[in-house]
């Protein structure tokens, strides 16, 4: 086994509660984690000690700002392996609320993995990737998961969306640290989290007891936000709002025809495209 070529998938939340701030600067959050069918592509290959990487996005270089080295090389300096080279073909968009990149760490773990023989457990893959970031574990198994704490204390949810999800990605880059700031000026106080996954595990997705706070800060500053967020609540969604911190909007529909005409009027000003949840 040379060479591996994988999925990256990206993900929504349903929901986005911040209860509060850390002691070491980091928030509580409590989330519906979603994986969706919208993905880059990732190329493994092994090498003799090289450590190479190329894309078809310019910006991304072969240092550790990239996540992809950044999962590489967490496992270099825990496991006697060999080098590698990685071909990543992005689709997701940066600074969207998709978990992108992410992803790309999350895929290179599991990747690297397989193709080193390493044998680890996916919760041991799950801690590697929280020292890159709170959303990798997410990644490891994918699916359908509730995330508490910084969102690295997952629940797996045993069931599958029969829903279609359209996407819509306008041209706005919203910075996570940058919407946690302006909501910490909005909480006074520490929120209690909200016990809800028996209900998931049980019956259907209560739509009406999710939503996002950062709505309450991104909206205020890029109002076209706010419009999306609304056409799609009256265009027949179940649920409809911002994919973390934003700046992807996203609708939940039973029926595709819907979600097909609501997207052809967004269309007309930005890139959307309907997925369904992996």
């Amino acid at each position: 086994m040379h060479s591996l070529k994988f999925k990256s998938y990206a993900k929504i939340n349903i929901g986005l509660k911040i209860l509060g701030k850390r002691k070491d600067g980091f928030r509580n959050i409590s989330t519906l984690f979603q994986e969706i069918n919208y993905y880059d592509t990732l190329k493994i290959e092994r090498t003799r000690g090289e450590i190479l990487f190329d894309s078809n996005k310019s910006w991304l270089k072969n240092d550790n700002k990239n996540l992809c080295i950044q999962a590489f090389n967490k496992l270099k300096s825990k496991f006697d392996i060999g080098g590698i080279k990685i071909s990543l073909k992005k689709r997701i968009p940066t600074f969207a609320g998709l978990g992108g990149g992410s992803s790309n760490a999350a895929t290179i773990l599991k990747g690297v993995n397989h193709l080193y023989k390493l044998g680890l457990s996916k919760k041991k893959l799950q801690l590697i990737g929280l020292e890159i970031g709170a959303d990798v574990p997410f990644f490891i198994r994918g699916g359908m998961q509730f995330g508490e704490g910084i969102g690295e204390e997952l629940t797996r949810i045993n069931k599958v969306l029969n829903y279609k999800v359209l996407l819509v990605m306008p041209k706005i880059e919203i910075e996570t640290g940058w919407a946690y700031e302006q909501y910490d000026l909005l909480l006074n106080k520490s929120k209690k989290p909200f016990n809800i996954i028996e209900i998931l595990q049980s019956g259907n997705i209560p739509f009406k007891c999710f939503d996002n706070d950062f709505e309450k800060v991104v909206i205020p500053t890029y109002p076209e936000i706010g419009n999306i967020i609304s056409l799609l609540r009256h265009s027949g969604s179940q649920y409809a709002g911002l994919s973390g911190s934003g700046s992807t909007v996203f609708g939940v529909f039973d029926d595709e025809a819907d979600a097909k005409s609501v997207e052809s009027i967004l269309a007309k000003k930005h890139k959307t495209i309907i997925v369904d949840p992996v």
